[in-house]
C-alpha cells in the first residue's frame, strides 16, 4: 500500500496540523502568509519529527524569515539574461557578462532553477571550468558574476542564502604589468611611425587608456598648456563597432598634465594628423577613419618586434610604466591615481585630491627623468661610436 495513502489519524495544533498514513509516517501542513496551505515536501518517520517541522514554520513566520517554498522555482539562465539586461553596464562590461554567460556558466548551470544550484554544485563547476580551461583568471571573473547574480537573487528573496561561498575563489592572481624605460618608449613611438607616436607617448605619459585616447578630440588637446582632457571613452567591441560613453569611473574625467617634452609633439600631430574642426577626432587612420583596435594592433606588433619588445609586452603596458616612471620621479600614490584616473570605492575613502599645481609638479618631474635618461642614452652612443673610431684609427 503507497505511503500517500488514506490517513490514519490526524492531530491538530495551535500552529498547522499533523496526521498519519496508514504506512505508519507522518505528514505535516499548515496555513502560509498569504492564506494559502502547504504541505511538507517530505514524510516524517515520528509526530514529533513532524511537529519539529511545523515549530521551525512558525518561528520563520514570527520572525518574518519565512519564504515562499516555490520562490526558487526560476530558471537560472532566464534570471541571469534579464539580470545582465537589467544592469545598464558600460559596453565593454556588458559584452564580459554575457560572454562568461554563454561560455563558462549556463553549459552548466543553465538548466537549473536558483534553488536548485547548491554550494556542492558550485564547486564542481568552479572545479570542472579550472581543469578543462586552465584558465584561473577567466574562471575567477566568472565566479564573481555567478556569486552577484545569486546575491540579488537573495535580496528578491528567490532563495534563501547565497550558495557561493568558496573562499577566494573570486580573486584574479593576474602576472604583474611590465615596465618598459625611456629610451624602449622612444624607440616603440619611432618604431610605430609619426601619426601613431603620440599615442605611444599618452600611453606611457599619460598614463592614458587606449579606449579614452580613441575618443580624444582635438579641443581636448591644448598645447599652451600641454595639457589633454579626458571626457570620454570609446571601446572597441568584438563586433568592431565603437562604444562611445562615459569613462570607465567619474575619476576618468580629469585633465592630464603632460610633460614639457611633449609640446612639439602635441603640437606637430594637431597640425599633421587630427581630424579638421574642434570635434575632430585626435587620432585618425590614414584615410580618415577613427582609431581602430584591429588595424592600430597590427602596427603595435610590428613595433614591438623592431624594437626587441617581448611578445608578453602589451601597449596597455605602457601605461604601467606611466605609474612607475610618476612614482619614481616623485609622485605619490594618490597623485599616480588622480593622473591615471583610478577610483575604488576603497580608495575614494583613503586618498585624498590632488590638485591641478600638483599634476604640473609631477609632469615636471617626469620631463626631467625623461630629459636625463635621453642625454644618458646620447653620451653613451657617443662614447661607443668614440671608442670604435680609435679602434679603427689604430
Amino acid at each position: 500500500m503507497g505511503a500517500r495513502g488514506p490517513q490514519k489519524g490526524k492531530n491538530m495544533r495551535r500552529f498547522g496540523a499533523v496526521r498519519q498514513y496508514r504506512s505508519g509516517r507522518w505528514t505535516a501542513s499548515y496555513i502560509d502568509p498569504a492564506g494559502q496551505r502547504r504541505r511538507a515536501d517530505e514524510t516524517f518517520e515520528t509526530k514529533t519529527d513532524a511537529e519539529v517541522w511545523l515549530s521551525q514554520v512558525e518561528a520563520d513566520i514570527t520572525r518574518k524569515n519565512w519564504r515562499d517554498p516555490d520562490a526558487g522555482a526560476v530558471n537560472f539562465e532566464e534570471y541571469a539574461t534579464k539580470w545582465v539586461a537589467e544592469r545598464g553596464v558600460a559596453a565593454l562590461t556588458n559584452e564580459l557578462y554575457v560572454r562568461l554567460l554563454r561560455l563558462h556558466i549556463l553549459p552548466t548551470l543553465g538548466g537549473w532553477d536558483l534553488d536548485e544550484i547548491t554550494p556542492p554544485r558550485i564547486r564542481e563547476w568552479r572545479a570542472e571550468r579550472l581543469g578543462t580551461t586552465g584558465a584561473s583568471t577567466t574562471v575567477a571573473k566568472s565566479y564573481r558574476l555567478l556569486k552577484s547574480i545569486l546575491e540579488t537573487a537573495v535580496d528578491d528573496e528567490l532563495i534563501r542564502r547565497n550558495p557561493c561561498r568558496i573562499k577566494g575563489a573570486g580573486k584574479e592572481t593576474s602576472a604583474s604589468g611590465q615596465v618598459a624605460t625611456v629610451e624602449q618608449v622612444d624607440a616603440l613611438a619611432e618604431a610605430i611611425g609619426i601619426r601613431w607616436r603620440l599615442m605611444v607617448y599618452l600611453a606611457a605619459y599619460g598614463p592614458v587608456r587606449p579606449e579614452e585616447q580613441a575618443e580624444l578630440r582635438r579641443k581636448d588637446a591644448d598645447v599652451d598648456s600641454v595639457t589633454i582632457a579626458v571626457r570620454k571613452a570609446a571601446p572597441e567591441l568584438t563586433t568592431g563597432e565603437r562604444a562611445e560613453g562615459p569613462t570607465k569611473s567619474e575619476a576618468g574625467k580629469r585633465i592630464v598634465v603632460l610633460p614639457e617634452f611633449l609640446r612639439a609633439d602635441l603640437r606637430r600631430h594637431l597640425d599633421w594628423y587630427a581630424e579638421k574642426g574642434p570635434n575632430g577626432l585626435l587620432f585618425v587612420g590614414e584615410k580618415g577613419a577613427p582609431f581602430r583596435r584591429s588595424s592600430f594592433g597590427r602596427k603595435w606588433r610590428k613595433a614591438r618586434i623592431k624594437v626587441g619588445m617581448p611578445d608578453s609586452f602589451r601597449f596597455y603596458d605602457l601605461r604601467h610604466t606611466g605609474h612607475t616612471l610618476s612614482t619614481r620621479s616623485g609622485a605619490t600614490l594618490k597623485d599616480t591615481m588622480v593622473r591615471a584616473g583610478q577610483s575604488t570605492e576603497k580608495a575614494a575613502l583613503i586618498y585624498q585630491h590632488s590638485d591641478h599645481e600638483r599634476q604640473k609638479e609631477v609632469a615636471g618631474g617626469l620631463d626631467q627623468m625623461v630629459r636625463a635618461a635621453r642625454a644618458k642614452a646620447r653620451d653613451q652612443q657617443k662614447g661607443e661610436a668614440g671608442g670604435a673610431q680609435v679602434v679603427r684609427d689604430t
